[in-house]
């Protein structure tokens, strides 16, 4: 009993850590650009990386300032988005998907490859960038601190307050647009974008605007992992991920401001649960190691949340707080 209270606070340290923050803003980009807009970034992780090898690369390779890194990382994310945006756009919504995707896996395996050791590091990444953050708290890092059964240091929890910050200045940005006029000419973009077009509104720059914001936001999020893993390595941004974050999407309701939020907080909260949750019953032997052996369960895992997502796909489509009304996904 007490292996399964230690399972749940650690699964309860999971949800509310930097990686689902990770997962939150990469869910709130992706809800401005598919739930409000209705475009499909399948490279929202692309963001991610450019952001978190943008403060890796100012500080580690280029000696300059953290708050620099900031800023080059959110304007490497808004000219990936130009450049994206800019030849596919106009076209069907499948191009922007291919592009996307592409464009996501291409920049990993470009970071990763030998000739861009000078500058990434290559495999091995970068570590060693974020000494001048850490050193931004208001507490000693060194410390530890007891939070929800779970032993925090006093990095992670500055990392992890900054980034729920973060999250919630984004879901307050993301309310104000969304009830704006621009929020209301995305959704209706979403609904039929020529009946738009018809009433002159520039559809292509409401799309841009929209790809750019969403790409800022995963931008932040890949900051944030980055600063609390202190490396920057580009395996950790895989295409997967994106996937995830989608998946935390549609768990939380699409088109739904704190939708992204609650879904990257329960998605974290399973997958973590889920495996020290079947470690423990294999170890206490409630699992017969015939049926499921310890080193299965990071793959068996991912097997029931993709199980559990059919079934919310099947049972309940728009999510925990979306709306049918406003965001058909037709599971059938």
């Amino acid at each position: 009993m007490s292996e399964l209270i230690d399972a749940l606070a650690t699964a309860l340290k999971a949800g509310i850590g930097f990686q689902a923050i990770l997962f939150a803003l990469l869910a709130i980009g992706i809800n401005i650009q598919f739930g409000y807009t209705g475009l499909l970034n399948f490279g929202q992780i692309a963001f991610a990386m450019l952001g978190g090898y943008g403060i890796a690369i100012s500080v580690a390779q280029w000696g300059l300032s953290f708050w620099w890194g900031v800023i080059i990382g959110i304007a490497a994310a808004v000219v990936l988005a130009l450049l994206l945006g800019l030849p596919t756009l106009r076209l069907r919504a499948d191009y922007l998907a291919i592009a996307t995707i592409a464009a996501a896996e291409g920049l990993r395996l470009t970071f990763r490859s030998v000739s861009a050791t000078p500058v990434t590091g290559a495999t091995r990444g970068l570590t060693g960038f974020n000494d001048e953050f850490v050193a931004l708290a208001p507490w000693d890092t060194t410390d530890r601190f007891q939070i929800l059964g779970s032993t925090w240091s006093g990095a992670d929890l500055w990392v992890t307050t900054v980034g729920w910050v973060i999250v919630a200045l984004s879901c307050l940005l993301v309310w104000s647009l969304v009830r704006s006029p621009w929020g209301r000419v995305v959704k209706s973009i979403r609904e039929d974008e020529d009946a738009v077009r018809s009433l002159g509104k520039n559809v292509y720059v409401y799309k841009m605007q929209s790809l750019v914001l969403g790409g800022v936001f995963g931008a932040l999020g890949g900051m944030i992992y980055a600063l609390g893993t202190a490396s920057a390595t580009p395996d950790q941004y895989q295409n997967a991920n994106t996937f995830l974050a989608y998946a935390a999407l549609i768990l939380g309701g699409a088109a739904r401001v704190l939708g992204p939020v609650i879904g990257a907080i329960l998605l974290y909260f399973i997958i973590q649960f889920a495996d020290t949750g079947l470690r423990t019953l294999i170890s206490n032997g409630i699992i017969p190691e015939t049926l499921l052996s310890a080193t299965d369960v990071a793959q068996i895992r991912f097997v029931l949340i993709g199980l559990g997502l059919m079934l919310l796909m099947i049972f309940r489509p728009q999510g925990i707080f979306g709306d049918r009304r406003e965001v058909m996904l037709d599971a059938r």
